[in-house]
């Protein structure tokens, strides 16, 4: 089996119901607010979210639009709108039922003629339309204000078919730069509330890994009050090692030692796709080569990384600043995690800490305020090289 494979397979059920308790019980009631799921990478936020959207939903009572926007290059108002939208060829009779009603006076009517005949309940990808009724939206240019007002009325019209509309962008941050006429993302957190606080008639969850595009939103005071955050985190010692165990028994057949699991821990921790990572290749190679060889993969890797700052003058955007980081300001700030896993982020200059976190070294936690290696094996890279 592909890690990706076990990944999917043995994640989603393991120790993740307190989080999917909670957001089963967020979607009991009525959408109130929007809601952020967010962690390091890797933690298992895209297979937790799967899971509850196919495996623990009735699908009787919601309808689920799940964007996901991962490996997308959006540059464009269109590039964003086909991933946004499902198109879909209309039969005869369709198109001649849509054609004759009116597209401004009648949107409700085409909607409910057109569109949510297409949607029994369960999880759909892109926001399924017509394709010349698409085209009738788009007869504007950057009309994203139209497309919102379309997408509202969509919205309320399964609610009145007596089910739960659910939005799911995953790596929302991925549009974070596009602008139309201004910055889109500060569109969609309007729209955003207008479905939740304002009109209740969607839920919304956007899921990132970018810790950078969390601290973004968590300083935006257009969302206060309006946001809330679900952190999906790697697993605590205690945990790790309980996953260690499952996965042994399923993968090895077998037990593994405490000291064993013990050393496992202490060079991946609680990293999901790393446990797994070391368990399958436990199959054919012994623990200490395993552990040594991804180890050394991490040294040389941050090694490389810290190589490159000798040759390159890396910058960072502050605001209407662009700051030059220096090679010896990175290490120090390194050093600071020899002894510490996590630190309060002030301790680091921001134009630092932003560069290392975009680098995918160092995981920000804005509503802690703390930074820390992206994963155990990072974290003793650091060790070892500095």
């Amino acid at each position: 089996m592909s890690i990706d494979g076990d990944f999917m397979k043995f994640f989603n059920f393991f120790n993740r119901e307190k989080e999917i308790r909670e957001i089963l019980s967020i979607l009991e009631e009525n959408p109130d607010i929007i809601y952020f799921i967010y962690g390091p990478m890797n933690s298992g936020k895209t297979a937790l979210i799967n899971e509850i959207i196919n495996n623990r939903l009735d699908k009787n009572k919601y309808v689920v639009f799940y964007i996901n926007l991962r490996g997308k290059f959006i540059d464009d108002y269109n590039k964003f709108l086909k991933v946004l939208f499902s198109v879909y060829e209309e039969s005869l009779i369709d198109k001649i039922k849509t054609t004759l009603l009116s597209l401004v006076k009648d949107l409700p009517n085409v909607i409910r003629y057109s569109l949510i005949s297409k949607l029994s309940g369960g999880v759909v990808s892109g926001i399924p339309i017509p394709k010349h009724l698409l085209s009738q939206l788009l007869l504007k240019k950057d009309n994203i204000e139209d497309i919102f007002d379309f997408l509202e009325k969509y919205f309320i019209e399964i609610n009145k078919k007596d089910k739960k509309p659910i939005l799911i962008i995953d790596e929302l941050q991925v549009i974070g730069d596009l602008k139309i006429n201004g910055f889109l993302i500060y569109k969609l957190f309007n729209f955003f509330v207008r479905l939740t606080k304002e009109l209740h008639a969607c839920h919304v969850f956007c899921l990132s890994s970018d810790s950078l595009f969390i601290e973004r939103v968590y300083n935006e005071a257009m969302l206060e009050d309006r946001v809330d955050y679900i952190l999906v985190d790697d697993f605590d010692k205690e945990t790790a090692l309980k996953f260690i165990d499952f996965l042994a028994e399923e993968i090895l057949n077998k037990k593994l030692s405490d000291e064993d699991k013990e050393l496992i821990y202490s060079y991946v921790g609680g990293k999901p796709i790393l446990i797994i990572k070391v368990i399958n290749k436990l199959r054919y190679e012994g623990l200490g080569e395993i552990l040594n060889f991804i180890l050394k993969d991490a040294m040389q890797k941050l090694d490389m990384f810290l190589d490159m700052l000798n040759y390159s003058k890396p910058k960072v955007d502050i605001g209407s600043k662009v700051i030059e980081v220096k090679r010896e300001d990175i290490i120090e700030a390194l050093k600071l995690f020899k002894e510490n896993y996590e630190i309060d982020k002030k301790k680091i200059p921001m134009p630092v800490y932003i560069y290392l976190v975009k680098k995918n070294i160092l995981f920000l936690n804005p509503i802690e305020g703390t930074l820390r290696p992206q994963s155990f094996l990072i974290w003793n890279a650091i060790k070892k090289l500095l």
